[in-house]
């Protein structure tokens, strides 16, 4: 019996890209706690980073429609967690356009 080897070339893709800008927008939400709704933003956002939104796309987006709703009730949300919504957002959209144009699965 034969062992696997790991693969040493990744093509980088659109999710790849997603991926990060989902880890940005949750590192900036725990590094300035406080606001209303940061606790449950970032619950919703790790829920959208779990490998089932990953494999659902449409279930991604749903979490990301709630998590931008409750940053959007929030007060004093930072720009910094704003613009990392931002980024997330465009993704999300150019992400959407591949799959239908079929450059991802």
């Amino acid at each position: 019996m034969g062992f696997s080897t790991e693969p040493t070339a990744y093509e980088k893709t659109i999710l790849s890209d997603l991926q990060g800008a989902w880890q940005c927008l949750r590192d900036g939400v725990a590094a300035h706690p406080g606001f209303e709704g940061w606790e449950r933003a970032l619950f919703h956002i790790d829920e959208a980073m779990s490998w089932e939104a990953v494999r659902d796309l449409q279930q991604m987006q749903r979490s990301l429609v709630l998590v931008r709703n409750i940053l959007q009730q929030g007060d004093e949300v930072p720009l910094a967690v704003t613009e990392s919504l931002d980024a997330v957002n465009a993704l999300m959209d150019e992400t959407l356009e591949a799959r239908s144009q079929g450059e991802i699965g």
